[in-house]
């Protein structure tokens, strides 16, 4: 499968996340004509979300922007700004409102990429 302009967009600011981010590696990833698929991996606890303030001691706020959201709120941004520029449709949406989401266990993780790197010739049987 190869990509037109639009997944040249969606490659290019998926591989731009681990630039921007250095607290993110990125796994093995698919563009296909309708969605994505994409193993991520957060390299350091520290940059998790502080969920609820706790009272009675001083703690430092810690910003939600190092979260999963965050990462997967900047892409889409980025990548939906330039699509609509290309396009020439301002404001449009291109993804989906929401982002399947899971932790992978260190067992499931070889299932997972075999099923990303395939996903092309299930989508082209079809």
């Amino acid at each position: 499968m190869e990509l037109n302009s639009i997944g040249l967009i969606v490659r290019d600011e998926w591989e731009r996340t681990a630039k921007i981010r250095p607290y993110v590696e990125l796994d093995i990833y698919q563009i296909m004509p309708d969605h994505f698929h994409a193993v991520i991996k957060i390299l350091d606890r520290r940059w998790g979300v502080l969920q609820y303030a706790p009272t009675g001691f001083q703690f430092k706020f810690r910003s939600p922007s190092y979260g999963l959201g965050s990462i997967i709120r900047g892409f889409k941004s980025a990548s939906t700004k330039k699509i609509n520029l290309l396009r020439g449709t301002h404001g449009l949406p291109v993804w989906q409102r929401n982002y399947w989401d899971r932790i992978l266990r260190r067992h499931e993780i070889s299932r997972v990429r075999e099923y990303i790197r395939n996903n092309p010739s299930v989508y082209l049987d079809e």
